[in-house]
């Protein structure tokens, strides 16, 4: 593609969460922190929730790749399960086998043995939920109950839910007050400002082996801001638009008419003021069509 053009070793802004990429947004490094310091105070609940695309993914991998040695750690990224399916793929991320007859009352003997076993290696169990808004609400009360698995002293099995502020909608139901009370953490990802999303462009085109000057500058920069309103992800789509069509015409540095024309073909792209402007020029147009048919009718009758 461009690769050879810009002189980097790999697309830069791909939609893949790469932990490579990481760019310790202040975010999303007060997410991460909070996060190793509840699990380490042993609490069972913790909640992060963030807009679509605000990269709770990212996080999640960052986290499973910075727990100590001290955690094990259990990782489903597609939750969307039924209460059998949810415990088997615990069961599964636990290397806990189970055969189809086993029940709920088995499932629970033996997830139980386990946990144990973990904590007596002086581990403990965290048990990381990516897009939890998807559960659905069966399997978040299931879940509710294996986390009754307890010491005197501790819990064996923490808790980390990641999902969209819908997820904050679905714990709000009345059959989920009593999960809704055991979330003694919980953190909202904010998104990037205009200074951020230049520093994150850079940093990522600097990961990519970028060796040239700044490629985006900062008046690009603040188009793919006011565009995105400062998610990650919406900019990815916008930059990887823009370094596409600078390849196309041969030239070497972004321009703002190229963020433009990447603003243009991207539907989740933030097009207000214009397409507010244009809906508004439509509307008198068409009202004054209206208005002269209307008279010219009125004055024809007459």
């Amino acid at each position: 593609m461009y690769l050879y053009h810009y002189g980097i070793k790999e697309l830069p802004f791909t939609l893949t969460p790469n932990t490579r990429y990481f760019f310790g947004l202040p975010s999303h490094k007060e997410a991460i922190q909070v996060l190793l310091t509840t699990l380490k105070a042993g609490e069972g609940f913790i909640k992060v929730t963030g807009e679509v695309g605000t990269g709770k993914t990212l996080i999640c991998r960052k986290l499973l790749n910075e727990l100590p040695n001290y955690f094990f750690a259990a990782y489903i990224p597609n939750p969307y399960l039924t209460p059998s399916e949810l415990r088997r793929a615990v069961a599964s991320e636990l290397n806990v086998t189970l055969t189809d007859q086993t029940d709920q009352q088995e499932f629970t003997q033996r997830i139980q043995r386990r946990l144990i076993q973990i904590h007596q290696e002086n581990k403990g169990v965290v048990l990381i939920i990516d897009e939890a808004q998807a559960l659905p609400v069966e399997s978040i009360e299931a879940l509710r109950l294996m986390t009754n698995l307890e010491t005197e002293s501790r819990k064996l099995l923490q808790v980390v839910l990641f999902g969209q502020p819908e997820l904050d909608d679905k714990l709000s139901l009345p059959e989920l007050r009593q999960l809704k009370q055991r979330v003694t953490f919980s953190y909202t990802l904010r998104l990037m400002d205009t200074d951020q999303v230049y520093q994150y462009v850079k940093h990522r085109m600097n990961v990519a082996n970028y060796q040239g000057g700044d490629l985006f500058n900062k008046k690009c920069c603040s188009l793919l801001f006011k565009a995105s309103k400062g998610t990650p992800r919406i900019v990815n789509v916008l930059c990887h638009k823009s370094l596409m069509l600078a390849y196309g015409e041969g030239m070497q540095k972004i321009t703002p008419s190229h963020v433009k024309l990447a603003i243009k073909d991207t539907e989740a792209a933030n097009k207000t003021k214009n397409n507010l402007f244009m809906s508004c020029v439509s509307v008198l147009v068409v009202m004054m069509v209206f208005s002269f048919a209307y008279l010219y009718r009125s004055g024809f009758a007459i």
